[in-house]
């Protein structure tokens, strides 16, 4: 059975070797907020021993009109391919798949810990939670050496100073290191930063969304924190 295909029909830098590409969505295509999806090329001019399938989150939200990835560009057949690839191209597109969405329980804050690209399934979630009113009260911690590496930074920003069911902290581990102001939080995601702006460690849903390193890493703050692994959910990203 041959995979659906879509098209490609914008592309844009979202952050420094960052970008997001948006393509048309198939007729009858749902998803969740913070599913993945793998695209494949067909026929491409470039290809290595890794192949021509990528998994990408879907940045976008649901009630969005076009699916979107968002990815680091590295020096990869299949990565070159698909930041020069033409406006209309089409692709193989597999999906959905993942269960890092959205937890039911409304009552319970979700609390994501991020870094890096890692962000990109927590734009979809917070806002499809936003556009469908769910309640939830939703905190995201998101972790970038400086402000020009951070996707999203401005909409998330302004989704978090719009909406009260919506906090957004952005911390930058080298801020000296940026041609940009920055008065926000510094430094990686530790407990004291996470208590800054969650009162009861033991109440959220959280989760763990980026390199490997940092989900390891958050993992073991909340366990010392006394937080269940019931209560963390996870999704690592490994290669970009």
């Amino acid at each position: 059975m041959s995979l659906p295909r879509t098209k490609l029909v914008k592309k844009e830098e979202v952050a420094e070797q960052t970008m997001a590409f948006e393509f048309e969505k198939p007729a009858g295509f749902s998803y969740k907020a913070g599913q993945f999806a793998d695209y494949t090329l067909i026929d491409p001019p470039d290809t290595d021993q890794e192949g021509n399938t990528r998994g990408f989150s879907l940045s976008s939200a649901p009630y969005e009109p076009n699916l979107m990835c968002t990815t680091r560009i590295r020096d990869t057949a299949f990565k070159r391919v698909l930041k020069d690839m033409p406006i209309g191209t089409e692709l193989e597109l597999d999906a959905p798949y993942g269960s890092f969405t959205l937890h039911n329980k409304v009552a319970r804050s979700a609390v994501f810990l991020t870094g890096g690209i890692g962000i990109t399934p927590v734009r979809s979630i917070a806002l499809q939670s936003v556009h469908d009113q769910t309640g939830h009260t939703i905190i995201v911690f998101a972790s970038n050496k400086r402000p020009e590496d951070a996707a999203f930074l401005d909409e998330l920003k302004s989704l978090g100073e719009s909406n009260v069911n919506v906090t957004f902290v952005a911390t930058m581990t080298e801020p000296e290191n940026s041609h940009q102001p920055w008065d926000g939080e510094t430094g990686v995601i530790d407990q004291n930063m996470i208590s800054r702006y969650v009162e009861d460690l033991s109440t959220p849903i959280y989760y763990l969304c980026g390199p490997a390193g940092l989900v390891k890493a958050m993992r073991s703050l909340l366990n010392g924190a006394g937080v269940d692994d019931d209560d963390i959910r996870t999704e690592e990203f490994t290669g970009y």
